[in-house]
């Protein structure tokens, strides 16, 4: 405007090069004699309100306007010499921004409270982001900005969250029951809150275009709650999974074999990881291309060896006593360890109480489990 604002505006036009001015007025201080005939420039994403002689004269949109004030160049001078050459025919033109200003913050500065049915009495923390644009330049101006040269996003989000907060209180009394069945109803409990705030917003000339819910959490103390029972919830899953893994096993033995076989089966199941353990513990598959030992002294042996060369034996086994259980050669006749007899065969042991035979080296009946003589 220049030095006591007594230069005349031309051309009236405003860049917001922050992106997060609101509302800009020109001047920025004070007010100012603006030309009969002055051009204002507006932007798409502007509204201009010329205010004249302390009132909203007119709202302009997108284009070039042409303000019609009564301060003529010459005349505004001689009229104004009892003023101090300044005319008292004042005016300024407010530039509103009627873009989307997203991710403004809404969040609680101290817990609320809340009833919970389970908790009972506990305080939560919310924080969310929110999106707003500008509806009716007029209103936000002689609602919340008034005579402020500049007007910015800053200004208006603190106040704004107050707004939030105030109404998601009494959502979650309404709404909610309980926080743990918060989970999965952000989205739910953000669109309620969006109608709720839909007046409060159009109040001042504002439109909430989103509302996002990023979190509501209670207090630590709370937190290690909700975690303690959810370690109880698992351990009751757990031993549920376990019963019924017992009881399935339990019916498909019966199925094929009785209740003796029921009992077996689930003998054999529970026993089965430790025989299969014990089967195949310190087994190492031996390569046909490795050399061997000897079954008789142990030693290692080359691999092509038909006898041992530290005690004679012979490396392939054709026969064993049935004795003494000694390798036997091909022509054997006699066993050369205890001299038993080749063609002698041991007879199997016969229990005398159950008939059943056994191995002829049997300490136990393997029908009744009494003890062999």
């Amino acid at each position: 405007m220049g030095i006591n604002n007594t230069i005349f505006l031309e051309i009236i036009e405003w860049f917001d090069e922050t992106g997060r001015e609101i509302v800009h007025r020109i001047p920025e201080k004070g007010s100012g004699d603006i030309k009969y005939g002055a051009q204002l420039i507006v932007r798409e994403s502007q509204a201009a309100v010329f205010f004249y002689n302390g009132k909203a004269y007119d709202a302009f949109g997108a284009g070039r306007h042409t303000l019609k004030t009564a301060n003529f160049p010459i005349l505004t001078r001689v009229l104004s010499s009892p003023w101090g050459m300044t005319s008292p025919l004042r005016a300024e033109t407010y530039f509103v921004n009627v873009k989307v200003f997203p991710n403004l913050k809404w969040g609680t500065k101290d817990p609320v409270a809340f009833r919970d049915s389970e908790l009972g009495l506990i305080r939560l923390r919310a924080f969310g982001v929110f999106n707003i644009q500008v509806l009716q330049p007029v209103l936000l101006i002689n609602t919340l900005v008034g005579t402020q040269g500049i007007y910015t996003t800053e200004a208006i989000e603190d106040y704004l969250s107050q707004v939030i907060v105030s109404r998601i209180n009494d959502l979650l009394g309404g709404k909610l029951d309980t926080i743990f069945n918060l989970p999965g109803r952000y989205e739910e409990l953000a669109g309620e809150l969006m109608k709720t705030l839909e007046d409060d917003f159009r109040r001042f000339g504002l439109a909430l275009s989103n509302l996002y819910i990023n979190s509501i959490t209670p207090p630590l103390d709370v937190q290690k709650a909700i975690d303690d029972k959810s370690r109880l919830n698992v351990f009751d899953d757990l031993n549920r999974l376990l019963q019924m893994k017992a009881a399935m096993a339990l019916e498909k033995a019966s199925e094929s074999q009785g209740e003796a076989g029921a009992a077996m089966g689930m003998g054999v199941g529970l026993m089965m990881p430790a025989m299969m353990a014990n089967l195949y513990a310190g087994v190492t598959p031996e390569s046909p291309s490795k050399a061997g030992r000897c079954p008789q002294c142990q030693h290692i042996v080359p691999k092509h060896a038909v006898f041992c060369p530290y005690c004679g034996s012979h490396l392939l086994v054709f026969d064993k006593c049935t004795k003494c259980n000694k390798n036997l050669p091909p022509t054997a006749r006699f066993c050369p360890r205890c001299g038993q007899s080749v063609e002698e065969k041991t007879n199997p042991k016969k229990c005398s109480r159950c008939g059943v035979e056994n191995l002829p080296n049997s300490v136990y009946c393997n029908g009744c489990g009494e003890k062999l003589d």
